[in-house]
């Protein structure tokens, strides 16, 4: 692994200093100037580090010229361009003061080390304000942006944009993100770069079912395995802002940061706003290599989850409001028999939820339908060897509620105004009385049976925010973040599972306080194919929840063969949410084979190199994961459609050490797909094959025929 190193080389010019940031074969390059911020003049590759007698030629080489009907003079293209700078796009720091438009003239420009390794700080003054910008790379390649600015002057500042801003490759020529809706987030969406400034704005009070979750610059053609890629994320679950400078006279910007309505925020004299942190991520060997240094650096986190990820069963869509205790007594019996480690009470526990339109904010376990409370459950789902976890959806509140007659004062949005969603308001967590009343209401469920795991859902978009008679979306959040933050102070074991109404808050931001995320609020297992790939774009498989769902989707209607669900579920954070009392004896021992199989190869599935490959049949989905010291993979082959060619395609893992012989044979615990004669392909015929890695990656083996709605998992063990 790279060390991360901080090199400075001071030049020949005044004031000017070359300074690097290297780590995981990734390098910025900084260069200080006279007066103003450092300019950037490159993001990408390592270089490696920069002499004190290369650093006068390299600032000579890199420096602007002066262009056609442009400035007299070159300008810098700064880590915070403005109009100040000479720059013409979408300025990285707006606003105003004392009724003028805010365009800081920053001196006293420092560059130092911060307290991590491997990052640096920027600081600077104007007249207005103080900049502090820390920029931080780590052993991954991945570099995390975040500014912090401080009313300095005697007038209030009103920002309007603080955003993290890094330029791009000459080469850059496509643009790829994600859009969605319910059920169907995550969906890519790919064009052509063109000229101009583009803004992608989300302005669903949360992350979104449609959010953009990456921005992604790539060369042309790029796909999973080839191409280089310049790609931002802001680590922030409200309103945010993705965007694209390509102008004539510039270097392309890429660039996030979090949307700031107007009066949102205004900073009086000493007054502070520190941003979201953005995320920039550059990979030279595509979609695949952008995710690798991504799931690398989650998994390098202090906070990451270290034990297994446990079998979890969820209940909703076993008895969504029907909660009795014998049924579920009877279905926990199921879920240990066919080896469940985490059984959850979804939602329906508390006083007087018999359905959506009621009770929210009432977090006290229902006597009518507990009157024992929730101890005998609890109590039975721990003697059958399961962790508990219990359903919560903290943020929000049911106008008819106890809570709701109570403190209607204490909603985000004006009653009168604002239409509720899902039949709720949401609450304003930047009140600090709204934080300690639920705080204090979940701790006590929390503690009283020792609650193991929380399913933390959010069912709206929060629009029409209102927090001290201005805009309150983004001080709201960041009292959310500090009651997940409490809560897991308080009680170290907790472990959280960020979802809203599915997958409508995915990002880093909520991550740095949950254990997982549920992906998708549909439990079609064709639907999930595209969701959980694109969600792996950002997130390794053992963060992204992934269940089992019933045989007739609820979403969709669709029905799915046992064995194609349990595959699909197989690679993620896995899982059932179906009534396991009604499957046949049969079909208990497939799923008791599938859990074994899981909690047998977990271990490789969530520590390995996730990559895509395309098999040149647009009908087959493919994912290989290989195990860290390249002794074994495991591929998963899924037919969601017929493909344009009768032979069928041969399967290519990629990631092998290419020296060493592979023995390739169907995983044991889930069954080659019914209808499939075997047959038909001599080396499934046999049972195995065995071949050298180099011949695997680049000749593969060749697949049986699979019909639409099947799937295949075979495994690759070095011999």
């Amino acid at each position: 692994m790279t060390v991360v190193e901080r090199d400075v080389a001071p030049t020949g010019l005044p004031e000017r200093t070359v300074l690097v940031l290297r780590g995981g074969g990734v390098g910025l390059v900084l260069a200080t100037r006279p007066d103003g911020l450092p300019e950037v003049l490159h993001w990408g590759r390592d270089t490696g580090a920069v002499s004190a007698s290369d650093a006068e030629d390299l600032v000579l080489a890199q420096d602007r010229a002066v262009s056609p009907s442009a400035y007299d003079a070159a300008w810098p293209l700064t880590l915070l361009p403005t109009e100040h700078d000479g720059w013409e796009g979408r300025p990285g720091i707006a606003g105003q003061v004392g009724g003028r438009p805010l365009v800081p003239v920053w001196r006293d420009v420092t560059v130092s080390e911060a307290e991590a390794e491997g990052a640096l700080v920027v600081d600077a003054v104007s007249d207005e304000l103080t900049l502090s910008l820390v920029l931080a790379l780590d052993a991954a390649g991945v570099l995390r942006v975040r500014p912090t600015v401080t009313n300095t002057g005697a007038e209030d500042v009103e920002l309007a944009a603080l955003e993290a801003v890094l330029p791009v490759g000459e080469r850059a020529a496509e643009v790829l993100d994600l859009a969605g809706k319910w059920t169907r987030e995550r969906t890519p969406q790919r064009r052509a770069l063109t000229d101009g400034v583009h803004v992608r704005e989300s302005r669903r009070g949360r992350t979104g079912h449609d959010a953009p979750t990456l921005t992604i610059l790539g060369t042309a053609g790029f796909d999973d395995a080839l191409g280089e890629l310049w790609a931002v994320h802001p680590a922030w679950s409200a309103d945010t802002v993705h965007r694209i400078d390509r102008l004539a006279e510039a270097r392309t910007l890429l660039g996030a940061g979090e949307l700031l309505r107007a009066g949102e925020v205004v900073l009086r004299p000493a007054e502070v706003f520190t941003a979201p942190e953005t995320v920039f991520v550059w990979s030279d060997t595509g979609l695949d290599g952008l995710s690798a240094r991504l799931h690398d650096s989650l998994r390098a986190r202090p906070g990451h989850p270290v034990t297994p990820r446990p079998v979890v069963l969820n209940t909703w869509e076993a008895v969504y409001f029907r909660q009795e205790l014998e049924p579920l007594l009877e279905l926990a019996r199921a879920a240990a028999d066919v080896g469940v480690e985490r059984f959850v009470l979804d939602d329906g526990w508390f006083t007087g939820r018999r359905s959506d339109t009621t009770s929210l904010g009432d977090w006290t376990v229902d006597a009518e339908v507990w009157p024992d409370g929730l101890g005998p459950l609890v109590d039975g789902v721990r003697a059958l060897g399961m962790d508990f976890g219990l359903w919560f959806e903290p943020e929000c509140v049911s106008p008819v509620s106890a809570l709701a007659e109570a403190h209607p004062d204490w909603f985000l949005q004006d009653p009168d105004q604002a239409r509720t969603w899902r039949h709720e308001y949401t609450l304003d967590f930047a009140r600090a009385e709204v934080r300690a009343h639920v705080l204090e209401r979940m701790s006590a469920v929390i503690e009283e049976r020792h609650v193991d795991f929380v399913k933390w859902d959010q069912n709206r978009d929060v629009v029409q925010t209102v927090h001290a008679g201005r805009v309150g979306l983004g001080a709201h959040t960041r009292g959310v973040y500090a009651v997940m933050d409490e809560l897991r102070r308080r009680h170290p074991w907790l472990e959280i599972e960020a979802c809203a109404s599915g997958g409508a808050r995915v990002d880093l931001g909520v991550l740095e306080r949950t254990d997982r995320v549920w992906a998708s609020d549909s439990n079609d297992a064709m639907e999930r194919l595209a969701i959980q790939r694109w969600t792996e774009l950002l997130l390794p498989p053992e963060l992204i929840g992934s269940h089992v769902g019933p045989e007739v989707a609820h979403t969709t209607g669709r029905h799915l063969d046992l064995d194609f669900r349990m595959a699909v579920s197989l690679f993620g954070s896995a899982g059932i949410e179906t009534d396991v009392t009604r499957c046949t004896p049969a079909e208990r021992d497939r799923l008791r084979e599938w859990t074994a199989l899981y909690k047998r190869e977990r271990g490789l599935l969530h520590s390995g190199r996730v990559h895509h490959v395309d098999l040149g049949d647009p009908g087959l989905a493919t994912t290989v994961v290989v195990g860290t010291d390249q002794d074994r993979a495991l591929a998963r082959v899924v037919r969601s459609e017929t493909g344009p060619r009768a032979l069928a395609v041969p399967l290519r893992f990629r990631g092998l050490d290419r020296r060493r012989r592979y023995r390739v044979a169907p995983v044991t615990g889930l069954r080659v797909p019914k209808g499939v004669d075997v047959t038909r392909t001599p080396w499934l015929e046999r049972g195995s094959v065995e071949l050298p890695g180099a011949v695997l990656e680049d000749l593969g083996v060749r697949l049986p025929s699979l019909a639409p709605g099947t799937a295949l998992v075979l495994e690759a063990q070095a011999v």
